[in-house]
């Protein structure tokens, strides 16, 4: 097998178990006591960053011959239809104050904890990466890219269920009132009438994630060498 898809498989594992195994409570708790919060996100920042560049660097290395399915044309454009969705909750999340974030757990006590792309999912950028790459994955088809985003995925997912779980911990009832009005899976909430979408909310969001869409568009067959369209 291509070296380089050994390595991105690599760099996704060690990307993905540094993240839980950081967060974890019991590394998380003997870390901050020996080199404070900002230590912490210090070195919790750096090793992402020093694991994803791994990941780049052996995905694009790595051969995009080995298919698991074929890319077929319906498939192949899809991200032209999920990517907007995708852009959205990831630029909402960091336009708006979520509770979950680090120093922003003073956002429990807000009468309307939840505003903007929150009302959609309690935790928007990590189920916009999980858009990206699932869709990506399913548009690629092959091997380096099914390890490269699934990584990526799989991270999203399973670092936003664990930071509910801590986040419970930590809060009690503060975290409860805000996952009361909120959902994990996007929509949940929506659809089972515990909230509501304020349009007006989304609009800047809607605006900024439409053009970092257009840019990206524009780029992406400089960037990656492929046309998505």
């Amino acid at each position: 097998m291509d070296a380089a898809i050994v390595a991105t498989g690599l760099a996704s594992a060690v990307f993905l178990v540094s993240h839980l195994g950081l967060s974890s409570a019991a590394v998380r708790g003997r870390l901050v006591r020996r080199i404070g919060e900002k230590g912490f996100q210090g070195l919790y920042a750096l090793i992402a960053l020093l694991a994803l560049g791994a990941m780049i660097a052996a995905y694009i290395q790595a051969s995009h011959h080995v298919y698991w399915w074929p890319p077929g044309p319906g498939v192949r454009h899809l991200p032209l239809l999920v990517m907007p969705v995708a852009l959205l909750l990831v630029v909402g999340g960091v336009m708006t104050p979520n509770p979950s974030a680090v120093g922003m757990e003073n956002q429990l006590d807000q009468p309307e904890p939840a505003r903007g792309v929150l009302r959609i999912t309690r935790h928007p950028v990590m189920w916009g990466i999980v858009l990206w790459a699932a869709v990506h994955m399913l548009a690629n088809g092959d091997l380096a890219s099914l390890l490269f985003f699934g990584g990526l995925l799989l991270t999203a997912l399973l670092g936003s269920l664990h930071l509910d779980r801590r986040m419970a911990a930590d809060q009690g009832e503060r975290w409860q009132r805000f996952t009361a009005v909120t959902s994990y899976v996007p929509f949940a909430a929506i659809l089972s009438g515990r909230q509501t979408v304020h349009w007006a909310e989304l609009r800047r969001p809607a605006a900024w994630g439409l053009g970092i869409l257009i840019v990206l568009l524009l780029l992406h067959p400089y960037l990656f060498g492929v046309r998505p369209y």
